[in-house]
């Protein structure tokens, strides 16, 4: 299932990716760094919800208390949480 989510405190505005079962594929984020979030979205392609968390949620960017990878893990956790 496809889901759409819009980010706060980033440069990224939102990330969309598709969610089956706890597989997380087809990441992309509008905004923000392009060759960063192009190679982590690669690099977590296949990735389960518990993965993407476990690496990225409190991962912060600069002074901000948050960061895109850290919005990708709450994204991810919020839709598989809605539908369980």
């Amino acid at each position: 299932m496809k889901y759409s989510f819009k980010t706060e405190n980033t440069c990224s505005q939102e990330i969309n990716f598709d969610l089956n079962d706890n597989i997380v594929s087809n990441i992309e984020f509008i905004g923000g760094c392009p060759g960063n979030l192009k190679a982590i979205s690669t690099l977590l392609d296949g990735a389960t919800v518990d993965e993407i968390e476990q690496k990225l949620l409190g991962n912060t960017c600069g002074r901000r208390p948050t960061s895109c990878t850290d919005q990708l893990a709450k994204a991810v956790r919020k839709a598989y949480n809605k539908n369980n």
